[in-house]
């Protein structure tokens, strides 16, 4: 079941700095960036066998959804000191991204093919 962390931020007159890797519960082991997403294109759409993840949107905002075999639930990304950790069991879709967001996500394993699961549970390939 995905969870919200609050990040902590330390805040000076010179901004905020929030620190991500002592935050994220798991080894990083990838890490890259969506951005450039026209607002009604969907990303995402799988779950992982193994993969776990972590998001934070540090510019703009996006929704991601989330499934698992017993619930749902909906997530809005629009600030740098929120991050969503999703489990490997976690369905997602990411969209409703606003003009010029950006994503981060970290991830616990390096890219592998094998390693996503396309299929929804019920009906997530149809919502989002």
């Amino acid at each position: 079941m995905p969870a919200l962390l609050q990040l902590a931020s330390h805040v000076d007159p010179r901004g905020s700095l929030t620190v991500l890797e002592r935050e994220v519960p798991f080894p990083i082991r990838r890490v890259f960036v969506i951005h450039g997403v026209p607002g009604d294109v969907r990303r995402g759409g799988h779950r992982h066998k193994r993969t776990r993840q972590a998001l934070v949107c540090i510019g703009g905002s996006c929704v991601v959804d989330c499934q698992t075999p017993t619930s749902h639930s909906t997530h809005r990304l629009d600030r740098a000191d929120q991050c969503l950790i999703i489990e490997p069991e976690d369905f997602h879709w990411m969209h409703s991204f606003s003009s010029g967001s950006v994503l981060v996500v970290l991830a616990s394993e390096p890219f592998d093919r094998a390693d996503y699961i396309h299929e929804a549970y019920g009906a997530a390939e149809n919502q989002g």
